[in-house]
């Protein structure tokens, strides 16, 4: 991990570090990146509690070419 935390890099006031992931072999690998801004005066600004904007699951579906 990194000794130094993470900036926002529109306002460069700190914000948490939190841990998204991503399959590599076929194992879930953890990695750390910088969370949203709660600076209220930053443009990046982020309400609390509010969730993280992630691609619904309906982006994430193969369908079939096959037919019936």
């Amino acid at each position: 991990m990194d000794s130094e935390g993470h900036v926002c890099p529109v306002c460069g006031q700190p914000v948490a570090t939190v841990v998204r992931r991503h399959k590599t072999l076929g194992a879930w690998v953890p990695k750390w990146v910088a969370g949203p801004c709660r600076n209220p005066g930053c443009e990046a600004y982020v309400v609390e509690g509010a969730g993280p904007e992630e691609p619904s699951r309906k982006e994430h579906q193969h369908t079939s070419t096959q037919g019936d």
